[in-house]
């Protein structure tokens, strides 16, 4: 399975793990994938400590493709991390009146 397809797998509830520049390894819990001007992004959830990561704060990444792989990259501009935030916001607002 390549990356794409672990993070759309609705049964897949292992945890991602990345790895960082310096090969350090860290796991993730996926909270949410979101598609958002023509590129797919994801909300994820260290279970790992990480520094400068509170333990109640989540990461948004974006789906890249490097090196001919696809790769998870920290979405670095605070505008759209927060446009992700509300719009996984809205899909939770969504989800809860269809169930009621």
């Amino acid at each position: 399975m390549d990356l794409l397809d672990i993070l759309l797998d609705e049964k897949n509830f292992d945890p991602i793990v990345l790895t960082d520049d310096q090969g350090g390894c860290y796991r993730f819990e996926q909270v949410a994938v979101i598609p958002y001007n023509e590129k797919i992004y994801c909300i994820l959830k260290p279970i790992d400590k990480m520094k400068n990561v509170e333990e109640d704060e989540a990461i948004v990444f974006y789906l890249d493709e490097e090196n001919d792989e696809l790769a998870l990259l920290v979405e670095s501009n605070e505008l759209t991390a927060l446009k992700i935030f509300e719009e996984y916001y809205d899909m939770l607002e969504k989800s809860l009146e269809e169930e009621e």
